[in-house]
This record gives structure tokens, sequence and C-alpha cells, in this order.
């Protein structure tokens, strides 16, 4: 059984001081200070709480955002981007991202954290370690779009694998686990409730323990691929939102273990089922908090457009970031569920961006390319940077898609990840929006990880536990 601490998770932490003040009170022993990396893997240290106060966060070497997926660096960064002396950066704690761990027989909390200091690249110009931080290129995003007078609210679409392993490496649909015989599934059984009902406990504990870390989960059901799950979360602001899919997935995984199986974001586990997405819906508020996307009679307000101009103008290289590994783009070789085109329409779902039936109240654009292993704080980043742009730099978008669209030629996307590289490297909205340096990281560390990748049991080896 998964064991949950007595402190409350409501830490309701502002700064030093209350961390201090409610920590003691709260009888908390030990604090995680939590850095997401480009994969969007959690790096960085387990402190006691007198030794996290005293330092007020830790320190962590810059080059956790030189890392590759399987944790080795690619030679080109320490020709470019890092000093081979492995210096240290401040990890500094957000503090309103204080959260008790319920998965801990220990009362820890956890906090997220942001990095700051100067590294000096091997050409001998400095740069803010900030540049090439993942929830800190976001929070840039959100600041420009709070400068413009809006505020994005976004909701997730995360799909999850249940998955055994085989001693070949293979992977097969994990057994149910609420009674003693297991439930097995031989065949697509897509929208089960005798499936889903068949993993309540584990979705018991997850849903619990996210109540405690105030992931806003709403529901699962049985998905379109054998042992895939949807999660749906409510709606709320970008940073909160992407921190969410952060520790949401971490939480899967663990529970997953503690149960016997796995639960994993790799891009396509089966090779003749359908792959692993995560689907972001997106709407923007003004100043009055009314839906920015809708005009004073109800109607599309011209920046809706705009916005989804910015996206597809974006698409070609922001296919980088959607799909992030080799083995992502063979999710989207089936363009019935994984959009291959920037193609846009209402209510469809065969295009990359879709507009959901809706009140005007509620008018959003649905984006269907990122795939589960994708870094939510980039796939945020990129959608605020490129809408925005849309809207600043009043970016038409193509005529909306009326039928099913299983490829479009004028608005092909790049089917390769390393020519999805290329149109990231030549993208202006996304350079602007991310800077070169962390373009040119990026891309350097996705292209050792392409060189890396052998093949389906290099993906499953590193990616299963990780993506």
């Amino acid at each position: 059984m998964v064991s949950y601490p007595s402190a409350s998770p409501h830490l309701n932490i502002k700064s030093l001081k209350d961390a201090k003040h409610s920590l003691s009170h709260q009888s908390v022993q030990w604090v995680e200070c939590a850095v997401p990396d480009l994969s969007s893997i959690a790096r960085g240290k387990v402190l006691n709480t007198d030794l996290f106060l005293a330092q007020g966060g830790c320190q962590i070497p810059a080059i956790i955002f030189g890392l590759s997926v399987h944790g080795y660096e690619a030679p080109e960064i320490y020709k470019e981007h890092f000093p081979e002396t492995l210096g240290d950066t401040v990890a500094k704690p957000d503090w309103s991202s204080f959260v008790i761990d319920p998965l801990s027989p220990r009362c820890m909390a956890s906090v997220l954290c942001d990095v700051h200091g100067s590294i000096t690249a091997p050409d001998g110009l400095p740069y803010d370690i900030a540049d090439v931080a993942p929830r800190q290129l976001l929070k840039r995003q959100i600041t420009k779009l709070t400068e413009a007078g809006f505020k994005a609210i976004v909701a997730p679409e995360l799909e999850v694998f249940l998955v055994l392993k085989n001693n070949d490496g293979s992977l097969k649909p994990a057994h149910g686990i609420s009674g003693r015989v297991p439930h097995e599934e031989p065949s697509l059984d897509m929208m089960s409730l005798e499936l889903a009902g068949s993993f309540a406990p584990y979705f018991d504990q997850l849903f619990n323990a996210c109540s405690v870390q105030g992931i806003p989960v709403t529901g699962y059901a049985h998905e379109a691929s054998i042992g895939q799950y949807e999660v749906n979360f409510a709606p709320g602001e970008a940073l909160v939102q992407a921190d969410a899919v952060f520790r949401f997935k971490r939480l899967a995984r663990e529970i997953a273990r503690r149960h016997g199986f796995h639960a994993t974001f790799l891009p396509k586990p089966y090779p003749k089922e359908l792959g692993c997405g995560m689907h972001w819906h997106v709407s923007l508020l003004d100043k009055n908090n009314k839906n920015a996307f809708t005009a004073e009679d109800g109607s599309a307000h011209p920046r809706f457009f705009h916005f989804i101009g910015g996206l597809q103008a974006a698409a070609p290289g922001a296919m980088a970031l959607y799909a992030p590994y080799p083995a992502s783009f063979d999710r989207i070789a089936n363009p019935y569920a994984s959009p291959a085109s920037a193609a846009w329409g209402y209510d469809n779902r065969t295009v990359a961006f879709r507009v959901p039936q809706a009140a005007a109240s509620n008018r959003r654009v649905e984006c269907r390319l990122p795939g589960g292993d994708s870094n939510p704080y980039l796939i945020l980043a990129s959608m605020i940077g490129a809408g925005l742009a849309g809207i600043m730099q009043k970016i038409s978008p193509s005529e909306p898609a009326l039928q099913a669209v299983h490829m479009n030629e004028a608005l092909q996307l790049p089917h390769t990840q390393i020519s999805a590289l290329e149109a990231l490297e030549k993208n202006n909205l996304l350079n602007e929006t991310f800077g070169r340096r962390f373009i040119r990281l990026y891309c350097a560390i996705k292209r050792f990880e392409a060189m890396e990748c052998t093949g389906a049991n290099w993906t499953v080896e590193h990616l299963l536990t990780r993506a």
C-alpha cells in the first residue's frame, strides 16, 4: 500500500520565512529540490530540512541541461555551450510550488526550483543558465503574454500505457489488479469500463496522490490502443499545468512500479497500435478575464485565427519538440490519430489544431501534435510564443479543413527527427521564442540521441521509464 504522510498538503508557502514556519509546524524532515531538464527528467537533491532552510535551495551542476535522455553528453556541447570544468549553478525554490510527497514513508516535501548563474561558454562569452532551462523558458513566455494583456488557460489530455516487460525486452499490456484472477487484455477493448475497473486500485492511489499534490485530474478512460489509458485535467494556468504534468508522470510511474508493472509514456509501445499523445487545449483571457478569442458579439475574434496562424507557422520546427525522439515519429506515421500536417479545422480530430465545439466563453484550440514523451514546459512555451507572435504579426491561418485530413502536402510536417531539427533551426518564430542558445543546444543533444539510438531495444531500454 502507498503510505501517505499525516502533514497537510496545503503548505501555502510564498517565501523562505513562510517555509521556515510551515515546514517546522508540519514536522517536514526532508525537502526534495527538483529541476526539470530538457528531457523532462527530474534532476536535483534531497536535503534535510535544516540544511535546505539554511541554504534557501541547493547547488546543482549546470551540465544537467546538457544531458541526453540516456545520461550522456553530446561532444558538441563542450565545443559551444559548457566548459569542461562542470561548475555549479544555484537552484532557487519556486516557493509556490511546495507540495508534500505522498509516496514517501517519511514526512518529505518537494519543491520545483529555477536555476540561476552565469556560464562561460567555450568561446569565452557568458550566458545565463536560465536561457536553457525549460521551466524558466516557459515563464518568460508567460511574462510576454502578460505584458501583451493576456493570460493562457490550458488543459492537457495525457495518454499512458500500463505494460509488463517480457524477458526478451518486448512489452505486453499489464494484467488487471482488482481481483485474485487478473484481468487480461488479449485484444483492444476501447472505452471498456471492465478493463478500467480492473486497474481501480492503481488509479485510486494515483488520483489520491494527485490530490495531495494539487494535480487537477478529473477522470480516466481506456483509450484506443491495448493497455492505453487517457487521463484528463481540469483547465488551469500554464505554469501550474506544466508542473502538474511533470509531477503526474513521476507519480504514475512510481505507483505502477509498486504494483508490479510499468506506466510508460513511450511514443509507440506496440508497432501495430496507436501511439501515446499529450494534447493541449489552449485559450486566452484578456485583462477582464473574458475569453480573448471571442468578440463582443460572440463570434470568433480575429486574434483567434491569428493565434492559429502562429501555431501553423511554427509547426514544422515545433515537431522537434512535439516528437523528441526517433521513435516519436513512428507515432505520427498513422495520420488517423496523430496528424502529419499542420491543418486546422472545427471539431476534426484528423487535424493538428482542432477547434472543439464549445460555448463562445470557452472558445479554444486543441494542439494534437505533441506526444506523451514530450516536455510540457517546452510544449507550452512553444505554443504561447508562436500563438502570441501570430497575434502580434497578424499571421493568417490556412483555410479550415472540412473533411478528414490524412495528408496535406502544402502543410506537410517533417516525418523524421533529423528533418524536424533542421526545421527548428530555421524557424524564426521559435528562435525568437527560445533564443539561439537553447535551439542549438537542444538540436545538438537530440542529434546525439538519434545517433546513439540503435532501434526498438534502445528505445524501450532508455525511454520506458524516462519518456
